[in-house]
C-alpha cells in the first residue's frame, strides 16, 4: 500500500504544488535571457548524470548502487531548490523555472538516461532476482512520469492563472503540506526498506557526497564560464545540487520494485539539504567582499 498508493500520490502533490508556485511573470524574466536557462538546463539534465556515472565508476559502485545514483541524478530539480535560492537572494525566478522545465522534459529525459545505462550495462550480472540490465519497464516508466510529474505540474500551472481558485493564503498551506510530504517519503521509504538502506549506506554515502559537491561547484564554475550574473550562478548552482529524490524514490520503489535502488535517493534526500545550507552560508558570508569570492 505504501510503495503503490501513497509514494505517487505524495509525490504528483508535490510536483502540483511546484506548479502552483510558479507565475506567468516568472517565465517572461528568464525567457528574457534565455543563457542563463539554457546553461541550467544543460548543466542539470545533461551533465549531472554524466558526473554521477563519474563518481559511481570511480568509486566502484556496485550495480545497483550505480543504477539508483543514475535514476537520482536524472530526476528533475528539488521542490526546495527555489526556497533556499530566495535565502541565498539568488535568482528564484530562474531557479522556479529551471525546476518546472526539468519536471517536464523528465517524461522524455528520465528514461532516456536510465535506459541507456542499463544498455550500457547489458551482459553483466543481475541488478536484483527481478531486474536484469538492459531491462526496463519503458512503458511504466513513461506513465509514472506523467502521472505523477507532468500533469500534475501542468494542473498547478493552470490554477495558478486562475489565481482566483486558490489565493495566497492557500499557496502557502500548500507549500507547507507538500514540505511536508517530501519529508514523509523520506522516512516511510527509510522505515520501510531500512535494512536494505542501512547496508547500502557505508557504499553509497561518500558518492552522494561528492555528487552533492561538484553539481554545486560544477554548476557554479559553468555559469561563471558562461558570464552569468551572481544572482544566476547561485540559482544554478543550489538547483544543480538539489535533486528531486522524491522522484528517484518512486521510480526505484513503484516502478522498478527494486528497493535497493532506492538508497541512494534516500541517502541524498539528507546530504543535499547538507550541502546547499552550507553553501548559503558560504554565499551569505561572502556578500560583503563582492561578487568575484562568491563561486
Amino acid at each position: 500500500m505504501t510503495d503503490t498508493l501513497f509514494l505517487p500520490l505524495a509525490l504528483a502533490f508535490i510536483m502540483f504544488s511546484l506548479g502552483l508556485s510558479l507565475r506567468v511573470a516568472d517565465f517572461r524574466t528568464v525567457l528574457g535571457d534565455w543563457r542563463a536557462l539554457g546553461v541550467g538546463l544543460l548543466a542539470q539534465i545533461f551533465l549531472l548524470p554524466l558526473v554521477a556515472m563519474a563518481i559511481g565508476i570511480g568509486l566502484g559502485l556496485s550495480e545497483p548502487m550505480l543504477l539508483g545514483l543514475m535514476i537520482l541524478a536524472a530526476s528533475p530539480g528539488g521542490v526546495s531548490s527555489a526556497f533556499l535560492t530566495h535565502l541565498a537572494r539568488g535568482n528564484t525566478a530562474l531557479s522556479l523555472v529551471m525546476t518546472v522545465s526539468s519536471s517536464l522534459l523528465a517524461v522524455v529525459t528520465l528514461p532516456f538516461l536510465i535506459n541507456a545505462l542499463l544498455h550500457w550495462q547489458a551482459g553483466g550480472s543481475p541488478v536484483s532476482g527481478e531486474l536484469r540490465p538492459g531491462d526496463m519497464p519503458l512503458g511504466k516508466l513513461l506513465a509514472g512520469v506523467l502521472l505523477v510529474t507532468t500533469l500534475p505540474v501542468l494542473a498547478g500551472m493552470f490554477l495558478r492563472l486562475r489565481s482566483g481558485l486558490i489565493g495566497e493564503r492557500g499557496e502557502i498551506w500548500i507549500g507547507r503540506l507538500a514540505t511536508a510530504f517530501f519529508v514523509a517519503i523520506v522516512i516511510v521509504t527509510f522505515v520501510s526498506h531500512r535494512e536494505t538502506i542501512v547496508n547500502g549506506l557505508p557504499e553509497v554515502g561518500a558518492a552522494t557526497v561528492l555528487l552533492n559537491l561538484v553539481a554545486m561547484v560544477g554548476g557554479a564554475l559553468l555559469a561563471r564560464a558562461a558570464c552569468l550574473g551572481r544572482r544566476e550562478t547561485i540559482a544554478i548552482a543550489l538547483e544543480c545540487g538539489l535533486q528531486n529524490a522524491g522522484m528517484g524514490i518512486f521510480i526505484a520503489i513503484s516502478l522498478f520494485q527494486v528497493p535497493q535502488l532506492a538508497v541512494p535517493s534516500v541517502v541524498y534526500a539528507l546530504t543535499m539539504n547538507l550541502g546547499a545550507l552550507a553553501y548559503l552560508y558560504f554565499v551569505r558570508r561572502q556578500r560583503a567582499a563582492g561578487w568575484a569570492a562568491v563561486p
